[in-house]
């Protein structure tokens, strides 16, 4: 009866031990939930975790830059920051307007060097294509890049290793545009406001029927109360950072 008694006293406790374990296992993914914070810090991201009224618009750029002037004039209207993220070539080719972009108050980061398939490559030849594009990023706005996004959208599990190993975040993005197909102007931007939320990461790039998207879209995005900022700003506010006192701090962190 002793070893009986004592046999199940030992699964009792083990049973509660297990328990425990449940309970601060099930609190970990609770809190990895609320804040937004991956669990898996090599993740992409495809939102931001302010819980605020926030939107960040980001722009791939590659082409398009006879768009850009006209972009950067309804940004300026609309108290718009937005994050462009550039190929180092297309950036070698057009410094004047890069610094212009930078000077307006919107984040310039990193698209590679080239336009490539980046699930294709070595790490090495990811490396390359990244530090290159930072060090003309840098050479010509005094900033260095810390977000990378992806030609073509594309990620795998080793691309995404690659790019965070190197201190980079992995954006990604929550509404689509779809916009480098030239649809009509409306098109765009019910895209945008059908899917817009909290934290959203828009995608778009410089086209034409973007630049006449752009009133509409900026105006319904501010009518909803929406702020619209770069991707520095909303990846490094926290949520309690409600003050303007601490979103400056967070926007010269960002810098």
């Amino acid at each position: 009866m002793r070893i009986y008694f004592f046999s199940y006293r030992m699964l009792k406790l083990a049973g509660l031990v297990f328990l425990l374990a449940g309970v601060l296992l099930s609190a970990a993914v609770i809190h990895f939930h609320d804040t937004g914070v991956a669990a898996n810090a090599r993740s992409p991201i495809y939102q931001g975790n302010t819980g605020g009224k926030v939107v960040a618009l980001t722009v791939n750029v590659d082409w398009g830059e006879e768009f850009i002037p006209d972009m950067l004039k309804e940004f300026k209207k609309n108290d718009a920051r937005v994050t462009f993220f550039v190929t180092g070539q297309w950036a070698q080719k057009h410094p004047e307007l890069l610094k212009e972009m930078s000077r307006a108050g919107h984040s310039i980061q990193n698209h590679g060097y080239k336009h490539l398939h980046f699930n294709q490559l070595s790490k090495e030849q990811t490396k390359e294509q990244i530090k290159k594009t930072e060090d003309i990023i840098f050479k010509t706005t005094g900033k260095r890049s810390r977000y990378f996004a992806s030609p073509y959208g594309e990620f795998d599990d080793h691309l995404v290793e690659n790019v965070t190993d190197m201190g980079y975040q992995y954006i990604m993005w929550s509404a689509d545009t779809i916009d480098w197909q030239r649809p009509a102007p409306e098109i765009i931007v019910g895209r945008v406001m059908k899917k817009v939320h909290n934290d959203a990461i828009v995608l778009m790039h410089p086209t034409d029927p973007t630049v006449k998207a752009l009133p509409q879209m900026l105006g319904g995005l501010k009518e909803q109360g929406y702020k619209l900022i770069t991707i520095d700003e909303m990846l490094n506010q926290d949520k309690s950072c409600n003050d303007k006192a601490c979103k400056d701090k967070a926007r010269a962190g960002a810098q």
